[in-house]
């Protein structure tokens, strides 16, 4: 290798190392602060919080890598044209392309290497964060409660509340609980004011001390008939204080690295994704064919059918509901109302699981395709920063740190919009992983010829040049005319 390329990789590597690692540490904690909640004060040992983080920086090393690669090609080509040593090696005979050509090596390697972490490395770490996070919560179950909604992680219980608050987040507001252990339904049921969650490490119940509420049930015997169940007794109180105990046995899982979450889309590589995709076309194509045939037997449109003319009854009116009495009018005309009414009952029940069923293997189907697309990014951001490095010859943090952010922030917003519009059908699968790639790359392309033309990043004077030449040819074409 000449000392060229060394020194250039030396003066890339340097920027290189020191603005991937501070953005991966701003990753990291970014990540960590969202999932501040579910970690601090909840008795988790240090080991499992750095296990969460360690599984967190494998995640977020895919973003950081194009963003290095970015920041330290505007910085270094920036600090080379700044210090005019750009200028002296052209006139070595040095052209641009030859200088840059290890940083190239250099990106694809970057990029090769990105691919490589997204296909095994990213679903692996996502594989032990997320079943980690579920098996917290079923050490400390009161994590596993979310206010606004029903809860049903708890076995035999369903459980709502308005507002968790408190120093260790064990008040809760509001209180409905279904009581669902005796394997009747939801006749029992208990609301309450608030209430107060209670576990002690090791015990295999959870105390929840409920406060100025009302408890009701409905005793059903399975042994009486379905009308004679409405006419059965209940028992309704009011009470100040109320103490349940759950049996949370269940969640006394020691064992924090156990995995039983293994299908999540983002949990597999590009050839289990391949895979997997197949059938699950399949299994949606048969679900959309089987409600499609039951709208078509619910709407009996078997039944419509256009008699020969030769059957046709010429003192019948073509208004079929004029051949009717008014009181069968009516009634036709009530059961068509009703019919038309089921049809649209039916199709709007099934519009929610239509749109969760397509959402799932357009989820699969994104990042199959993302997982390339993304790993491109090192290589693109390349060779938009290299050449708007040398354009702008400004190096250091300052400049060269807007561009960049301003860069990736445009690089990732479309990827995400793209990304977005194909979760929701809108795009198909390649155009929406691709969009972010489609949009950057004509810009590395002119940016990329501009630098090696020696041309500015806008070329003002070029534009009104091209301007007025315009009005010239126009005018002269008038005079010779005239």
């Amino acid at each position: 290798m000449k000392k060229l390329d060394k020194y250039i990789l030396k003066s890339f590597l340097i920027p290189f190392l020191a603005t991937f690692f501070i953005i991966l540490f701003v990753l990291v904690m970014q990540a960590l602060w969202l999932a501040f909640d579910d970690l601090a004060g909840k008795g988790i040992s240090i080991g499992i919080i750095f296990k969460f983080l360690w599984y967190t920086t494998l995640i977020v090393a895919p973003q950081a890598l194009p963003i290095g690669v970015l920041l330290s090609s505007i910085m270094t080509l920036g600090s080379l044209s700044e210090n005019y040593e750009f200028a002296a090696a052209k006139s070595a005979g040095v052209s641009l392309q030859r200088m840059v050509r290890p940083l190239v090596f250099f990106a694809i390697l970057m990029s090769g290497l990105n691919f490589v972490f997204l296909n095994y490395v990213y679903p692996y770490a996502i594989l032990k964060q997320i079943n980690l996070k579920i098996n917290i919560r079923k050490k400390q179950p009161a994590l596993a409660l979310v206010p606004g909604s029903f809860n049903s992680d708890i076995p035999n219980y369903q459980i709502k509340f308005d507002e968790k608050y408190g120093k260790e987040d064990n008040l809760l507001k509001n209180v409905l609980i279904y009581d669902l252990s005796a394997k009747k339904g939801n006749n029992k049921i208990i609301s309450a004011k608030d209430g107060e969650l209670i576990s002690e490490e090791g015990s295999r119940y959870m105390t929840l001390k409920l406060n100025n509420g009302h408890f009701y049930e409905h005793h059903v015997d399975t042994k009486t008939s379905y009308r004679d169940r409405f006419r059965m007794k209940a028992s309704y109180a009011d009470f100040d204080e109320y103490i349940l105990n759950i049996d949370i046995s269940s969640f006394s899982d020691d064992d924090l690295d156990q995995i039983k979450h293994t299908k999540n889309f983002n949990m597999l590589s590009l050839k289990q994704l391949k895979d997997t995709l197949p059938d699950l076309k399949v299994g949606y194509d048969d679900y959309v064919v089987s409600r499609a045939k039951s709208l078509f037997r619910n709407s009996q449109a078997e039944d419509l059918y256009q008699l020969p003319d030769s059957l046709v009854n010429k003192e019948l009116s073509s208004s079929i509901l004029e051949n009717f009495e008014i009181e069968k009018q009516r009634d036709i005309i009530n059961s068509a109302i009703s019919k038309v009414d089921r049809t649209i009952n039916n199709f709007t029940a099934n519009k929610n699981s239509f749109k969760y069923r397509r959402k799932v293997l357009n989820l699969y189907d994104i990042e199959f395709y993302n997982r390339v697309a993304f790993s491109l990014s090192c290589l693109i951001l390349f060779f938009i920063g290299a050449p708007l490095g040398s354009i702008i010859r400004k190096g250091g943090m300052g400049l060269p740190m807007i561009l960049a952010i301003a860069i990736y922030v445009l690089y990732f917003f479309t990827n995400t919009f793209g990304r977005n519009m194909a979760e929701e059908s809108t795009l198909s699968a390649v155009a929406g992983s691709w969009l972010a790639v489609s949009i950057m790359l004509p810009l590395a392309i002119i940016l990329t010829v501009r630098a090696t033309q020696d041309k500015g990043l806008f070329d003002i004077n070029g534009l009104f040049a091209r301007i007025k030449n315009f009005f010239i040819k126009i005018f002269s074409f008038k005079k010779k005319t005239s």
